[in-house]
Order: structure tokens, then C-alpha cells, then sequence
């Protein structure tokens, strides 16, 4: 597989604590890689460290292969587009103001340039109003604008739907859907929305305290918190036999002699009923239905 970014026991010491602690992490090529962390969990604190914008203390990471100690990874890092904790913009000057001056430090003609980024983000009507005078979204889309003007291959976003609206937020979703399919643009994002986040990623790493905890793709995350209930039973022995000939379910796990899982839907009076009818008592159940949020809060223990 073919990775975008790997870090390797990454770490950043601020006095003498770290807020980054060695944190291996794998972003691959075309993904869309949810962060999830809480505040001061160390997210912006890495995404700085991955664009240069502060040094490392310890550990290593790569940008398309090249080493953070190479002398092309300032190469590398000219496929990279970011917008960091908020859109660096200047607020007395239009959104194609903005985008003009990113285009000339960057070297790329803006006659092209401009117009596109403006069509691709929906902010070509906004003429000569300064972006003071832009919502909270429409700056957004214009930081994203920004990034994406040299048509970067790696795209860094840091909570870019925070205090954001419900229409706001869609429509961060789908620019940044947009981007990822139509131009196969990878992007690693943080965000405090667990529930948006989650209609966005393909991927996601979890990070508390300065630590990754777990590295898990979507499907994985969604086999982990589909719904089922969990069986507690005299015995497992019979329990296949009662479920796929006598409830005709197929679809479940025995988890020890007397603990098991039955995933979808399912009818727990007739369930109790084939059970009795085989010899099994229940002893327990219950239902099992998380979402990325209660799958992160278990993760780390919930409120500290």
C-alpha cells in the first residue's frame, strides 16, 4: 500500500511534557483520514509538525516517501495544502485577492488559477466583497481554496467545520467528497463532529493524550459498532443449531462457552422462546449499537 504520510514514534516536547508521544501513524494514498482526538489530545500539534511549521523533538516522518531529513522534502511538501486551526486570509481584500497572492507565492499564473478554485469552492459571486464580510463558511471554503490553488496531491484540514452551521457543514462534506473523487486528492482531517466525521472517512487514527491509540479503517469501524446483541447462556453448545435451523439467523459469533453475539435484527421474544424450546437458558442480554462517538469515548475511558 502506498502511503501519503507515515510517521515513526513522532514526538514533540513543549517544557517537559510532550503533546505529541511518539505517534506512528499511516495516511493512504486517496483515503480520507478521520483524526479523532479531544482538545489538547495533540492533533494540531502533529498536522504542524508534518507541515513544517514547528520542529520535532524526537522520531521521524515521511511525505510521499521522502524523509523529514531529506533535502527534497521541501519538495515534498509543495504537494501538501493545509489550513491549520483557521484560514490564513487577508480580511481587506476579496476572496480573488486572496487567492491572486497565494497563486504568486506559489509561482502559478492566477488568470486560470483563480477563476477555477473560486467555480470548485461556489465562491465566484462574491465579487469585491471583502472576506471581513464572508460567513464563517465562506471562509472556510475560501482556506480550502487557498490549499487547494497549486493543486496540492495531500490535503491538511484542522477542524474545518468547526462553528459551522448545518448547511455550512454539508457543504464542507461534499467540497471535500468532491475533491477526493474527482481529483483523487488525500486528506487527513480533525474534527470535534464525530457523527460528520463519519460520512466523510475511509479511514481513522485515535489519538489521546499525545498517544495513537488505534489506526482502524471504516469497515472495521463499522463491523465493530453495528448493532447486536450480546448472549449470555447456560451453555453455546446447541446455539447454532437453535439459531440457523430454529430462527433461520445466520449471522453471529460464539465467544466463549456460555457468551455470544447475534448481529442485525432480531425478535428477543422468539429468540427466548427457541432457546427454552432447546434446552438453553438465557441467563443475559443486551443490545449493542455504538456510533464513532461512544466507540471513541470507550476507547479512551470517557470524560477524564
Amino acid at each position: 500500500m502506498e502511503y501519503v504520510l507515515r510517521t515513526n514514534v513522532l514526538s514533540k516536547m513543549y517544557k517537559k511534557s510532550y503533546a505529541v508521544d511518539e505517534v506512528s501513524m499511516c495516511v493512504p494514498r486517496g483515503e480520507i483520514y478521520g483524526f479523532v482526538g479531544r482538545n489538547g489530545a495533540g492533533k494540531t500539534t502533529l498536522m504542524r509538525l508534518v507541515c513544517g511549521l514547528i520542529n520535532k523533538t524526537s522520531g521521524e516522518y515521511e511525505l510521499f516517501g521522502r524523509k523529514d531529513s531529506d533535502r527534497g522534502i521541501a519538495a515534498a511538501r509543495r504537494r501538501v495544502g493545509a489550513v491549520i486551526e483557521a484560514p490564513s486570509l487577508y480580511p481587506e481584500m476579496t476572496a480573488w485577492q486572496n487567492l491572486t497572492e497565494q497563486c504568486l507565492v506559489l509561482g502559478i499564473d492566477p488568470k486560470k488559477a483563480v477563476p477555477a478554485a473560486l467555480e470548485y469552492v461556489g465562491l465566484t459571486d462574491t465579487g469585491k466583497k471583502k472576506v471581513r464580510h464572508f460567513s464563517l463558511g465562506m471562509r472556510q471554503r475560501l482556506g480550502i481554496a487557498v490549499a487547494m490553488v497549486g493543486s496540492p496531491d495531500f490535503l491538511i484540514l484542522d477542524e474545518p467545520t468547526n462553528g459551522l452551521d448545518p448547511q455550512g457543514i454539508v457543504g464542507i462534506r461534499e467540497l471535500l467528497l468532491r475533491l477526493n473523487r474527482e481529483r483523487g486528492v488525500t486528506v487527513l482531517i480533525s474534527s470535534h463532529i464525530l457523527g460528520e466525521l463519519s460520512k466523510l472517512a475511509t479511514c481513522y487514527g485515535f489519538i489521546e493524550r499525545g498517544r495513537m491509540v488505534k489506526e482502524i479503517t471504516a469497515a472495521q469501524l463499522e463491523a465493530a459498532c453495528r448493532k447486536s446483541i450480546a448472549l449470555s447462556v447456560s451453555s453455546t453448545e446447541k446455539l447454532p443449531y437453535i439459531l440457523e435451523r430454529g430462527l433461520n439467523i445466520s449471522d453471529f459469533r460464539i465467544l466463549s462457552d456460555t457468551e455470544a453475539e447475534i448481529y442485525g435484527e432480531v425478535n428477543i421474544g422468539d429468540l427466548s422462546m427457541a432457546l427454552h424450546a432447546g434446552g438453553v437458558r438465557l441467563l443475559r442480554l443486551h443490545e449493542k449499537d455504538e456510533d464513532l462517538e461512544s466507540y471513541f469515548l470507550n476507547l479512551v475511558g470517557g470524560e477524564d
